[in-house]
């Protein structure tokens, strides 16, 4: 394994989504906390106060709405930067 790893996402920092697609970005937020849990639960992961890899415990396997602001955070990040680089290799978002 190569531990020199250097991770290089590409820059989206140029790019500015329109306000319309803050709906998207919360709804995609969302889906990807729904993949993660599936994907966890598939694996035998179940709700835990606290994480517990030994047991496969997780805090965060409730319902998108009832994580923790900082978990709902991240999921979002992930949207947004997801669209944004769709944006920036020149494709778009319509409805």
């Amino acid at each position: 394994m190569n531990t020199n790893y250097l991770p290089q996402p590409m820059d989206t920092s140029d790019v500015v989504l329109p306000d319309q697609l803050n709906d998207l970005v919360e709804q995609m937020a969302k889906n990807v906390h729904e993949v993660w849990a599936k994907s966890r639960m598939e694996q035998g992961w179940t709700y835990g106060a606290e994480r517990n890899d030994a047991l496969k415990h997780h805090p965060c396997l409730v319902a998108y709405e009832d994580l923790p602001e900082v978990e709902k955070a991240y999921d979002r990040d992930t949207a947004l930067e997801t669209l944004k680089l769709i944006t920036k290799l020149g494709f778009k978002i319509s409805k």
